[in-house]
């Protein structure tokens, strides 16, 4: 069962009135453009992390081998 809005006491005042078009249309397109400068960041963010992740493990590639029972460690590590 609904209640008016008179009958809730106050409540009237928690009513958002919706923005003239124009203005409504403005504030859209800078949601629009400040959600797409984020995913443009988030994008830039995650190719550099890769990048840093991949000089790092090149000098893995230099390292001395492990000969016997570590060279089999170092294989089952890699594998998981």
């Amino acid at each position: 069962m609904g209640m008016c809005l008179p009958c809730l006491g106050g409540a009237a005042d928690d009513v958002v009135i919706t923005p003239d078009p124009e203005t409504r249309r403005r504030q859209l397109a800078e949601a629009a453009e400040k959600r797409q400068k984020e995913k443009s960041h988030i994008q830039y963010r995650k190719s550099h992390a890769k990048v840093a992740i991949r000089q790092h493990t090149g000098g893995l590639k230099t390292q001395k081998q492990l000969k016997g029972k570590g060279r089999n460690r170092r294989r089952l590590r890699s594998r998981r």
